[in-house]
């Protein structure tokens, strides 16, 4: 966990020229919507079993309760908290829930997404936030690259390695998650590394469902008939015994 002297180490830039803090309003996105929410969800039905975990997005974080100084991350990952604590305060207050975020992303957007990179990281950097990552849909038109992350390392940002696929594709490991991040033709897919697979967003979780209640009725069905099957060449069995020992041949 981010001590609170690194904390307050990070030598934050001047980006008044571009926006002043707190975040301003923003404008609605349905092309961010869209990425967001598929992989918020197949993040959340990965980690569901864990009731120490946190998962948000839309809310705010903020150092102390009354800090002026607001951002509000498109989607937040706390290991190790009580989950419930963000639903009370409607966001997430280090000073409450006892720690800074492990993950936090932001998702670019005509509105902010020049802030993304530039504002935000330094101050995600001083709220201790381990690992800050953006994710452009356009492929860099409104961030500075199509996938970018950073680990906190003595209070400061050091960029996370980024591979870039022959096909187009992009991707990094998150060490806060254990899972690797994927820019996939202008989707955010989460990859588990030990399996090699994308974790289903809750569309596909549900299509993998239908597959298998429908493999489920079938299976069953067969067993059915091949019980019944069975059933009825045991039945003539007994009727040809029943035959040969009354002598009828």
């Amino acid at each position: 966990m981010t001590t609170p002297s690194a904390l307050t180490r990070p030598r934050v830039k001047d980006y008044s020229h571009i926006e002043p803090l707190p975040d301003p309003p923003r404008e609605p996105d349905m092309q961010q919507s869209r990425r967001l929410v598929p992989a918020e969800g197949a993040l959340m039905a990965y980690f569901h079993s864990r009731k120490d975990v946190a998962i948000c997005g839309q809310g705010y974080i903020i150092k102390n309760v009354g800090d002026p100084v607001q951002f509000y991350p498109d989607c937040v990952f706390a290991d190790g908290v009580n989950p419930d604590l963000i639903d009370d305060l409607n966001g997430y207050i280090i000073e409450v829930m006892g720690k800074p975020p492990d993950f936090v992303l932001e998702v670019a957007s005509r509105s902010t997404g020049r802030r993304d990179y530039t504002v935000k990281r330094d101050g995600y950097a001083v709220l201790g936030a381990r690992e800050y990552w953006r994710f452009d849909y356009t492929g860099g038109r409104y961030h500075d690259a199509p996938l970018a992350g950073d680990a906190l390392v003595d209070g400061e940002y050091e960029p996370i390695e980024i591979v870039h696929e022959p096909d187009g594709r992009h991707w990094g490991y998150s060490e806060a998650l254990g899972l690797e991040l994927w820019w996939d033709d202008g989707d955010l897919r989460f990859r588990d590394p030990e399996t090699g697979r994308y974790l289903p967003t809750p569309e596909e979780f549900g299509d993998v469902l239908e597959e298998a209640e429908a493999r489920a009725v079938e299976a069953e069905t067969r067993a059915v008939q091949e019980s019944a099957a069975r059933l009825a060449a045991e039945a003539e069995l007994r009727r040809l015994r029943d035959r040969l020992e009354r002598g009828e041949g």
